[in-house]
């Protein structure tokens, strides 16, 4: 069975069902197929039976399956002993470098981030034996899960009959050119590797990010040409001397789900023209001080007025000069005695009144108004301290259950979630009515807002919020009822409710970061009070 003539509905080793064909290239196919018995989506790579690498191809993904970094696609499954030869991986929900950059370049702290995590992930690799050889902005995704995946370790080198001597090398230049792409939105690489825009080149060499882009810092500039090796710095010479590099720049987290911010070009304000001076150009300022308003979008500190501060360039002086030195200065003198003086009689004639009329009483002076009563205190609404959760399966074994799993959607981690298993179909397969996860605030507090960081395909699930003095599911009251949208749900309570615990109770499922359907909650949190 040859890849030109497979069609989706096809199932291969009795399980994985194609479903949807992705690309074609080079004599392999990759598709969206469905694992039948895990009830999961998966990719799957096809070979036309004249491919001359089948054999490496499957070799190469073995070696890949036994990587463990979370930030590596993971292979589930590689075989050639039959009529058709395929690799079966982890399905990537996200987008990609090269789509994000789309839009504009990554804001520098960001960008440095993304690029740090991939080098990581490229080092565990190069520990384990194994390199890529073709890295482009299309092998890095930021997935809906709020993780860096770094796709093709291995398999894309063999089949794009790529080798090398120095892999470390190799990779290290294909990480500095997509570092290269975040702070610019250009390409410095071949153009196959990517539909961005050229990166600006001078007899062939790309131009430093800083003359690309503004708003890069010397640090990372250097970090990027030192991979690509611009200029006479020492060159990285492997994944894990950049990982180090990075290591030692101002990185911005990364936030939980797609929306990374993206850098703003400089604005300058216009140059002020005096009055009277017709095309007046903007004052010389030295270098640094023109440097660093091209790097910054951070304005300047407000510096309180002083005495003695030069006035504005083109503003003129509040004070009037005397006509004659001295002799002005003395008649000034005279002028302001007279006004002190009148001003003190002033004060001492508005005082004697106030006396007065305060002498005759008021009778209403010592009367309080009772018609005007303090408002009670409300206790403050912050976000509460959640000292434990946990999956919840009343009639199962979900995989989801017990707190060891639980604590996943509360460790402030944007890489983890709390996790149930996967189930056929959005009821639960008909198995069970619901499952959920139980947070345990240590001690009874009032509940204002509880709010949940799903994935992004877990839009059409139906959550019920319940609240209860104990940890029975079943004797807890029902709060809320909210159906997933795209990310998250809030929960806002018109009153606030007393409770110890609170739980998260799934109804219908929607679909986990991986494409599966089940329940997946990446981070929850309560607010209340405690009063």
């Amino acid at each position: 069975m040859s890849t030109s003539v497979i069609e989706p509905g096809t199932r291969l080793a009795g399980r994985y069902r194609l479903e949807e064909r992705i690309s074609d290239s080079g004599g392999s196919a990759l598709w969206k197929a469905i694992d039948e018995i895990l009830a999961r989506a998966v990719a799957v790579r096809t070979f036309d039976p004249d491919f001359p690498r089948i054999a490496e191809a499957v070799t190469s993904a073995r070696s890949a399956s036994r990587l463990t970094d979370p930030r590596l696609t993971q292979v589930f499954d590689a075989d050639d002993s039959g009529e058709s030869a395929y690799v079966v991986s982890e399905w990537v929900a996200g987008e990609t470098l090269e789509g994000m950059l789309a839009k504009a370049p990554l804001e520098p702290g960001r960008a440095a981030t993304l690029l740090y995590e991939a080098a990581e992930a490229i080092s565990a690799a190069h520990a384990a034996g194994l390199s890529h050889l073709c890295l482009t902005p299309r092998d890095l995704v930021w997935t809906t899960g709020g993780t860096v995946k770094i796709l093709g370790i291995a398999t894309d080198a063999v089949l794009g009959d790529r080798q090398s001597d120095d892999p470390g090398g190799d990779d290290v230049r294909g990480l500095g050119r997509m570092l290269y792409a975040a702070l610019t939105a250009h390409w410095p690489g071949d153009p196959v590797g990517s539909e961005l825009p050229a990166a600006p080149a001078t007899d062939g060499v790309p131009h430093a990010p800083r003359q690309v882009q503004a708003g890069i810092s010397h640090a990372i500039d250097a970090i990027v040409c030192r991979c690509l090796g611009l200029g006479a710095a020492e060159a990285l010479a492997s994944p894990s001397d950049l990982a180090k590099a990075l290591r030692g720049v101002p990185r911005t987290p990364l936030p939980l789900f797609a929306g990374l911010g993206h850098a703003q070009p400089p604005t300058r304000p216009a140059p002020q023209r005096r009055p009277g001076a017709p095309g007046a150009t903007q004052p010389h300022r030295p270098p640094a001080e023109q440097e660093q308003t091209a790097a910054s979008h951070v304005p300047p500190p407000r510096v309180r007025g002083r005495r003695d501060a030069a006035p504005p360039p083109g503003s003129t002086g509040t004070r009037a000069a005397p006509a004659h030195g001295a002799p002005g200065r003395s008649g000034n003198r005279a002028l302001l005695g007279v006004a002190a003086a009148a001003l003190t009689v002033i004060v001492g004639l508005g005082a004697w009144a106030l006396v007065g009329l305060r002498g005759k009483g008021d009778p209403n002076d010592n009367v309080t108004d009772k018609g005007r009563q303090s408002a009670p205190v409300k206790p403050a609404v912050t976000e509460l301290k959640i000292r434990s959760a946990e999956g919840v399966d009343p009639v199962g074994q979900d995989g989801g259950k017990g707190a060891e799993k639980g604590r996943l959607a509360i460790d402030g981690k944007a890489g983890t979630a709390w996790r149930s298993s996967y189930y056929t179909s959005p009821d639960f397969g008909r198995l069970k009515e619901g499952l959920g996860l139980m947070l345990d605030m240590g001690r009874t507090v009032k509940v204002s807002e509880i709010k949940a960081q799903l994935p992004a395909q877990s839009a059409g699930a139906v959550i019920q919020l319940k609240i209860g003095a104990t940890s029975d599911a079943g004797s807890m009251q029902r709060a809320d009822t909210a159906t997933a949208g795209s990310g998250s749900v809030t929960f806002k309570l018109q009153q606030p409710r007393t409770a110890r615990y609170v739980l998260l109770w799934f109804t219908r499922l929607g679909h986990g970061s991986d494409g599966q359907i089940r329940a997946e909650v990446n981070e929850v949190s309560v607010l209340g009070s405690t009063g």
